[in-house]
């Protein structure tokens, strides 16, 4: 909590002082020669949850950043000399905008905040006051004065016309502050009444009028965002307005780009899931169910659930992916009479639906498993060396289903490979190294995509030629087909031993949480479970993460469990954003891509081999060779070509961004912006 008279504005006699002394040219030079000013962020860092915040988005978006950590005594001192210099015979601003935690963080009368308030000046540079208090010093009124100070937990805030002309145009209006938890305070802040020089972005209901929470303070020739509510990186209020926030402070031209991406991939379809079973809390048919030999039972779509699910798709406006195995699908059929009118369902709405191969019959393609043990162990050989499946039953498990699909009209790309239950991969503790046998395998087949499980390895990492892309596991179980078995199985794994659950959340209290009480198991599912599953999703969707969520095909059959939980991410997501900024469904391989190039970009940043600035209205941005740079720049942005111009990126959420890289016989990437 930031408390009121802390933070005063610094004397007038310190910052005419403070201006003296900056190294910069006077302003006739300055008229003649136009400042360098670098595309990096100075965060003044006090170890505070908003600041912390701020600083994840600008890593998480490929935003370079230098962070000077108050709290140690070896952080360099901010001066005239570490925030500008002269390049060339060209003035240097080192930042193009400052991250603060109050908008005085260094003290009453301070000598480094004299100097930054003479840089700010002098380049016309933004600062944003991560958390403060309302008050005269930010441009606002006290709390006391048509304001409020207090918790604000499910407080409906709304983006103002000013904001919704200016940094914040990509929202719909609505920024509702959650509110998760009636036993625990969740946000607090300050609401205060503007004036002079105070232009208020969001603000929210006080009394009969209403109060600012966000604004921007233009006084003495700089400007400065003014935040008045405490946050932290995973709060949706904060994820709304965190783009609008770099937007502002960088004038609308920085590296690295921002997307909400949402993709789902529904494994095992043509195959059918194991059910779970309410008596002997297991699942018969899978490993370690004791007693349920004979009590199996098994979850597969029908027609008419396929029938649904396009009908679906179009309703909402968003492509599902199906990771399909023809071979189980045939097994099934033959066990079946001959027929599957599912197969033939979705064989022929196959073009309304995106495809990857999932495996011919879905073995698991590591070692070779002992399953008479809990838990299951690999088997070894006479010479005490782990058996493994052998590449040519990998590949033909690849290849097969390649040719099924292409045997049935169903376009894949073949380069994209989920394994069943991303067998093959490391399986700590059973399985600690990948099967030597699967990178060769998915070289046979020109696999260089290769799904892996996000719980498991939130990392991309090589497969031999090959890449992974880490999913995201969604808690709609595969082995549930009705929402009372799923409140049945979440109870189980969710409550004490007491309450006749699994006691799991008792033994790993740092991982899971359990619940106070069993959830009704007729109404637990829709009340209690997919709100927060939602929840869980709408945070990966606005967190720039581009990595794919996965169900199974069994969500998709009986109660459709599946749905309740995407129609309230994409209805909230399509009530929050405008339709400049909709969202991203792609490929794994796009995933995959941007992964690939997120690493290389994040790691050149690093090693500082990124120069990027801008002099006026000319932007050069310059990587090492083969690294290719996000960029983020204002509609009507024109991209410099051996000859001529063309339109920069692509459109999003109100301004224009790509991965970018020079052109042929170019050395840097120039960009004019308008």
């Amino acid at each position: 909590m930031v408390h009121k008279n802390r933070m005063n504005r610094l004397a007038a006699v310190c910052l005419a002082a403070a201006i003296a002394s900056v190294a910069v040219p006077g302003a006739a030079a300055r008229a003649a020669v136009t400042p360098r000013i670098d595309l990096r962020v100075l965060v003044v860092d006090d170890g505070g949850s908003s600041v912390e915040a701020i600083t994840a988005e600008l890593r998480d978006t490929g935003v370079p950043y230098t962070r000077v950590d108050l709290g140690s005594a070896s952080r360099p001192v901010v001066n005239a000399a570490f925030l500008a210099d002269t390049v060339d015979g060209r003035p240097r601003a080192k930042f193009q905008s400052v991250v603060l935690p109050n908008e005085n963080p260094f003290g009453e009368g301070s000598a480094e905040m004299a100097a930054l308030t003479a840089y700010e000046t002098a380049y016309g540079i933004r600062q944003v006051d991560a958390y403060t208090w309302a008050h005269p010093g930010v441009g606002l009124e006290y709390t006391d004065n048509g304001g409020y100070s207090g918790t604000l937990d499910g407080t409906q805030a709304a983006v103002t016309a000013a904001g919704k002309a200016g940094p914040f145009s990509y929202l719909g209006g609505e920024v509702a502050f959650e509110d998760n938890s009636a036993l625990i305070p969740e946000s607090y802040g300050y609401m205060g009444k503007p004036r002079t020089g105070y232009t208020s972005y969001l603000d929210a209901p006080v009394g009969s009028g209403r109060a600012s929470l966000v604004g921007e303070y233009t006084h003495d020739g700089r400007s400065e965002l003014v935040v008045t509510f405490g946050y932290n990186q995973y709060q949706q209020q904060f994820r709304l307005l965190a783009r609008g926030i770099v937007e502002w402070m960088t004038q609308g031209v920085h590296l690295g780009q921002e997307r909400n991406y949402f993709a789902v991939h529904v494994d095992d379809v043509f195959a059918p899931d194991a059910r779970w079973n309410k008596d002997l809390d297991c699942t018969p048919g899978d490993y370690a169910c004791a007693g349920g030999e004979g009590q199996e039972s098994t979850i597969r779509m029908t027609a008419a659930d396929a029938v649904y699910a396009a009908q679906w798709q179009t309703s909402k406006n968003f492509k599902l992916d199906m990771l399909f195995n023809g071979g189980a699908g045939e097994e099934w059929k033959a066990e079946n009479g001959g027929v599957d009118a599912l197969t033939a369902q979705l064989v022929a709405d196959r073009a309304k639906y995106r495809w990857m191969n999932h495996t011919y019959t879905h073995p698991f393609l590591g070692c070779v498993q002992d399953t008479t043990t809990v838990p299951w162990t690999c088997t070894k050989n006479s010479a005490g060396a782990i058996n493994w499946m052998s590449r040519a039953e990998i590949s033909a498990q690849i290849r097969d289903n390649n040719n099924w699909a292409a045997s049935k009209g169903i376009t894949t790309d073949r380069t994209e490979l989920v394994t069943g239950e991303h067998s093959g991969l490391k399986t700590n503790p059973q399985q600690a190294q990948d099967n030597p046998n699967l990178a060769g395998a998915l070289a046979d087949n020109g696999v260089k995509w290769a799904g892996s499980d996000n719980s498991r390895e939130p990392a991309q990492r090589a497969v031999g030629a090959a890449l992974t892309v880490p999913r995201h596991p969604m808690n709609v179980y595969y082995n549930t087909g009705t929402n009372a078995e799923m409140a049945d199985e979440y109870n189980w794994i969710y409550t004490s031993r007491a309450d006749g659950g699994s006691g799991i959340c008792e033994d790993n209290p740092g991982t899971s949480t359990c619940l106070p009480a069993p959830l009704d198991v007729q109404t637990g599912y829709l009340d209690y479970i997919v709100p927060a599953e939602a929840r869980t999703a709408m945070r990966h969707v606005l967190n720039n993460d581009p990595r794919p969520h996965y169900v199974h095909q069994s969500n998709l059959a009986e109660d459709r469990t599946l749905y309740p939980v995407l129609n309230q991410v994409l209805d909230t997501y399509r009530t929050l954003y405008a339709p400049s900024a909709p969202i991203v469904n792609q490929s794994m391989k796009d995933t995959g891509v941007e992964l690939q190039r997120r690493a290389a970009w994040n790691a050149a940043v690093a090693a500082n081999q990124v120069t990027a600035y801008r002099i006026g209205k000319v932007v050069t941005v310059k990587a090492p060779s083969g690294v290719v740079a996000p960029v983020t720049a204002p509609t009507g942005t024109r991209k410099q070509l051996l000859l001529g111009t063309a339109d920069f990126g692509t459109a999003y959420a109100g301004s224009r961004s790509t991965w970018t890289a020079p052109e042929l016989l170019q050395s840097a990437v120039t960009l004019n912006t308008p």
